[in-house]
C-alpha cells in the first residue's frame, strides 16, 4: 500500500474505495488469480440459487394448487402428495448444500484476500501459490470467529423476539386492543432498535475476520476487539459496507429480473445478463473483501496503534507448520505520534 499506517487515519469513505482500486490494480495479476479460483465460485453459488430456488418453489407451489383440485383418496392425490413431499425434501437438501458451499468459500476467499493484502502492507513478495498453502491454516479461526458471530446474532434476535412478545401482550393485557396504532407504532421502534443493532453487529463482525487473521484473537476474543477498534470510525464504517451492500443488492435485482423472472427475453439475453451479474458480483466481493482489510488498517492508524511491519512479516512468513498468528503485543508496540 502506498500510504504509511500514520495517514490511514484520515481515509474517508472515498479514500478507502480509491485505496483499494490502487490495490487491486497494482495486483491485478494475484487477485485475479484469487477471484477464479475462490470468489468467481462464490459469486456463481449466490447467484445460482436465487435461480434454483426460484426453479424448486414454483414447481412445489404448482403441484399444492394441483392438490387442491385432487379428490383426497385417489391415486393422482396420492402421488402429487408424494412429489411434493420429494420436492420439499430436495429444496432443503439444496438449501443446506447451498449453505455449507456458500460458507466454505467465503471463509476461504476471506482467508486469501486478508493475507494477500497483509503481505501488501508488509512489503513482502507474495504469490498465488503461498496464499493458497496458506489459506487452509488461516480459515480456521475465521469459521471459529464466524461461528461465535451467529451464536451472538441467535442470542441477540431471541432476546429481540421475546422482548417484542412480551411488550405485546402486556399491552393487549394492560391498554386492550383500543390503542392499537400505538402499539403498532412502538412495535416498529423495536425493530428498527433491532435492525440498527443487527447493523452493528454485522460491521463488528466484517471487522473481526481481519482481525482474526492478522492478530492473536479470534472467536469473542475477535469480536471485542472488533468493537474497541471501530470506535471512532463508526460511521465511516457503516456507509462503505452501506454503499457494497446496496450494490450488491442491486445486481441480485437486476439477475432477479433479467434472468429469474425474465420470461419474455430469449436465452443469449438471459445468458449474457447471467454473465454481467456473475462478473460485477466477483468483482464487487474482490473489492468487498479487499475494503474489509483496509478498514482493519484505517482503525488502527485512528487509534494509534502501531504495527511492527517487520513482526507481522515474519508471522506472514510462517508457511511450514501450523499457522503462526500476531499476538497482541505484537501487533501494539505502542502509539506513534500523529
Amino acid at each position: 500500500m502506498d500510504r504509511e499506517q500514520e495517514e490511514m487515519q484520515f481515509l474517508g469513505p472515498f479514500g478507502i474505495y480509491t485505496e483499494a482500486y490502487k490495490i487491486i490494480i497494482s495486483w491485478r495479476k494475484i487477485f485475479t488469480k484469487i477471484t477464479l479460483a475462490l470468489i468467481l465460485p462464490l459469486s456463481f453459488i449466490f447467484l445460482a440459487h436465487i435461480k434454483v430456488s426460484e426453479l424448486l418453489t414454483s414447481r412445489i407451489i404448482h403441484n399444492e394448487v394441483e392438490l387442491i383440485d385432487a379428490q383426497a383418496g385417489t391415486q393422482r392425490y396420492n402421488k402429487l402428495s408424494d412429489l411434493i413431499s420429494s420436492e420439499q425434501t430436495t429444496y432443503w437438501l439444496f438449501q443446506l448444500a447451498y449453505t455449507i458451499s456458500l460458507f466454505i468459500f467465503s471463509l476461504l476467499s476471506t482467508s486469501a484476500v486478508v493475507y494477500t493484502i497483509a503481505c501488501i502492507y508488509t512489503a513482502r513478495e507474495v504469490t498465488f501459490k503461498k496464499v493458497m498453502s496458506v489459506v487452509p491454516k488461516v480459515w480456521k479461526r475465521l469459521m471459529l470467529t464466524f461461528l461465535s458471530t451467529f451464536l451472538a446474532f441467535f442470542a441477540f434476535t431471541l432476546v429481540f423476539l421475546i422482548i417484542l412478545i412480551i411488550w405485546t401482550f402486556l399491552w393487549a393485557y394492560t391498554i386492550g386492543i383500543r390503542h392499537i396504532n400505538t402499539l403498532v407504532v412502538i412495535s416498529y421502534i423495536i425493530m428498527i432498535i433491532y435492525g440498527v443493532g443487527f447493523l452493528y453487529m454485522t460491521v463488528v463482525w466484517h471487522l473481526a475476520n481481519a482481525v482474526s487473521v492478522l492478530e492473536e484473537s479470534y472467536g469473542f476474543k475477535a469480536m471485542v476487539k472488533s468493537k474497541n477498534l471501530i470506535k471512532g470510525k463508526m460511521w465511516v464504517v457503516i456507509v462503505v459496507l452501506l454503499m457494497l451492500n446496496i450494490s450488491s443488492f442491486a445486481i441480485y435485482k437486476v439477475f432477479e429480473k433479467f434472468v429469474v423472472h425474465g420470461g419474455s427475453l430469449s436465452l443469449v439475453y438471459k445468458v449474457g445478463f447471467g454473465i454481467l451479474c456473475l462478473s460485477l458480483q466477483s468483482m464487487l466481493s474482490l473489492f468487498g473483501l479487499i475494503i474489509q482489510t483496509i478498514i482493519y488498517f484505517v482503525c488502527k492508524s485512528y487509534h494509534h496503534e502501531n504495527i511492527d511491519k517487520t513482526i507481522l512479516s515474519d508471522h506472514l512468513d510462517v508457511y511450514l507448520g501450523d499457522y503462526v498468528p500476531l499476538k497482541e503485543t505484537d501487533v501494539q508496540l505502542g502509539q506513534f505520534q500523529v
